[in-house]
């Protein structure tokens, strides 16, 4: 082993995890609980990046939750769904990674709630994005996390990234899925009411003691638990450091870490899981369609490298070009009150409510709304010359009740969001194809057109609400079609929406247990990937919610033991 003598170990550590997320997160908190000593670098002064703005669920077919729940699940059915769903394979190609991935899933769930502070329960309701097809479920393969009370983190609460302000109430409030149904009722049931007062309650309750709600739900409540599950196994966790370059000893084994304050030894490996790709312009366009653009959703890495590129370094391979490399997502953009950019991603809050319909630069629909966002967004860029950008349409009653995009439901004033651009509103369906620059006869003929359909609840051109899918994510008071409803009430409104990524599917090759791959196709010693930064068993396709944070447990568990044990000693 040598070391270059302008650089000594200021540092040693078994493990050393770069990246904070769900993944390394994860890996960090095994790793520890294995008997490793682990350190986290974090480049942020907050832990969590995506995964705490996200919705938090994890796909995790043949669970015991679902099964528990009365809805069991069976490998052979999730087998089935995957391969009606994932790309064909390439001569000679192999998946042998997912086959792991779906062998493994419940033991690792089974491992992380006995062992750390992750607590999850199944969402009966949310369906497999393609219901359709061979093995699909129509909900229990995805489940989320159990809400936890940021209380129990003391300080450390403030390591938790802020959810994105879209997306809480009084600036600070979360809300659980099942309260959205309730704030819609607030007015109309009793019991309605008296579970929006409860939660009101306990909200100001919590804002006297915190400077957000402590009632964390989503993607926050995951990276919650985990923090506390990292903190909890003696894991050091080193926010705002970068890593400028991970190195080999003389014997080619990953054992260096080299960040500004000096280099840390880790004796038996390094774990990438610093989020992938996406803010890396230059690797980032080689895996997606020219007409994509550069937008991501994802959270900034701040200018540090990412895994891909410390790993490149020292001879990783890495996904081959093409343009499947991305988790996509319609989204809209909009400076908020500091100045920030802020990119809002159009899941499921809006586009399969009834009364909406998104048009092209020519006025006309090229989608069904209510499929998933990257499905969508799949569309917009087959029909690019003509979908990019696009417009979510709506009217009046539609903003009140569902809102659309940043703008909440039951707001009385929109002049705000209008005044800056954001929000195209005009007092007829004519004006707002002038406001959105569209030909306003082909647009009046697709509102009146669709108008005509809708108020039967029908959409024959696409098909809208046509499956369960569509209609989980419709508004089940509204009949007969959750997902259909004339667009009539003026004003009406619009916002544009481009392509953004939620993630990359492109990423570092890795063998089944999560070790990096060098040029030569064998692992490079000391070197594990996992979360976006490695290259998704999905393979660019989006079967179901949770298709990243799923795997990101699965291998981040995976990748923990096998840097631990004994495998990962020198």
């Amino acid at each position: 082993m040598t070391t270059p003598p302008d650089r000594p170990v200021v540092e040693i550590f078994d493990v050393v995890v770069v990246g904070a997320g769900a993944g390394g997160l994860t890996a960090a908190a095994t790793a520890a609980r294995s008997g490793a000593s682990v350190l986290v670098l974090e480049q942020a002064a907050v832990v969590g990046g995506t995964t705490a703005i996200s919705g938090g669920m994890v796909w995790l077919p043949a669970n015991r939750k679902t099964a528990a729940a009365g809805r069991p699940d069976t490998i052979a059915a999730a087998k089935a769904y995957l391969a009606a769903t994932l790309p064909p394979l390439a001569s000679g190609g192999e998946r042998a990674r997912l086959g792991v991935f779906l062998d493994r899933a419940d033991a690792a769930l089974a491992w992380l709630e006995a062992n750390t502070e992750l607590r999850f329960k199944p969402v009966m309701t949310y369906p497999d994005y393609e219901p359709n097809r061979p093995g699909a479920t129509a909900g229990g393969r995805v489940l989320e996390p159990v809400a936890f009370d940021a209380r129990a983190l003391g300080r450390a609460f403030a390591l938790v990234r802020d959810p994105l302000p879209e997306f809480m109430l009084f600036g600070g409030m979360m809300v659980a899925r099942a309260d959205i149904p309730h704030l819609r009722r607030a007015t109309r049931s009793p019991r309605s009411a008296v579970h929006v007062a409860r939660l009101l309650l306990r909200h100001g309750f919590e804002r006297l003691r915190a400077r957000r709600g402590t009632t964390l739900h989503l993607g926050n409540a995951l990276v919650a638990r985990l923090l506390k599950s990292v903190l909890d196994a003696g894991v050091t966790l080193r926010t705002g450091t970068a890593v400028d370059a991970i190195e080999r000893d003389g014997e080619g084994r990953v054992r260096f870490v080299d960040t500004p304050t000096g280099r840390i030894e880790a004796r038996r490996g390094v774990i990438l899981a610093t989020g992938g790709i996406s803010h890396d312009r230059e690797l980032r366009r080689r895996h997606v369609p020219p007409a994509a653009g550069d937008l991501t959703a994802t959270v900034d890495h701040g200018g540090a490298a990412c895994g891909a590129r410390l790993a490149v370094a020292v001879a990783a391979r890495f996904s081959e070009p093409g343009e499947a490399g991305a988790f996509w997502v319609p989204a809209s953009t909009f400076t908020r009150a500091d100045g920030g950019a802020g990119v809002f991603p159009h899941t499921v809050t809006d586009r399969a409510k009834p009364g909406l319909v998104a048009v092209g630069r020519d006025g006309r629909r090229f989608v069904n709304e209510a499929i998933s966002y990257h499905a969508f967004v799949r569309a917009q860029l087959a029909a690019a010359e003509r979908a990019l950008p696009a417009f979510l349409v709506c009217d009046a009653d539609f903003l009140w009740r569902y809102g659309l995009g940043r703008v909440r439901p039951f707001m009385r004033g929109v002049e705000s969001h209008v005044a800056s651009g954001y929000l195209k509103r005009a007092d007829t369906i004519a004006g707002l194809a002038r406001a959105i620059g569209v030909p306003e006869d082909a647009f009046a003929e697709t509102i009146e057109t669709f108008d005509r359909d809708a108020v039967r609840g029908e959409d024959p051109a696409f098909g809208r609400g046509g499956d369960v899918y569509q209609r989980a994510l419709g508004d089940a008071d509204h009949g007969p079609n959750p997902c259909v409803a004339p667009i009539v009430t003026p004003p009406f409104y619009a916002v544009e929406v481009r392509p953004a990524d939620l993630g990359m599917a492109a990423g570092l090759l890795t063998d089944t247990e999560a070790r990096v791959l060098g040029a030569d196709g064998r692992p490079i010693p000391g070197l594990w990937a996992c979360g976006n930064d490695m290259a998704s068993i999905m393979e660019g396709a989006y079967p179901g919610p949770g298709i990243t944070l799923g795997p990101a447990l699965v291998f981040g568990w995976t990748a923990g033991r096998r840097a631990a044990s004994a495998e990962g000693r020198a």
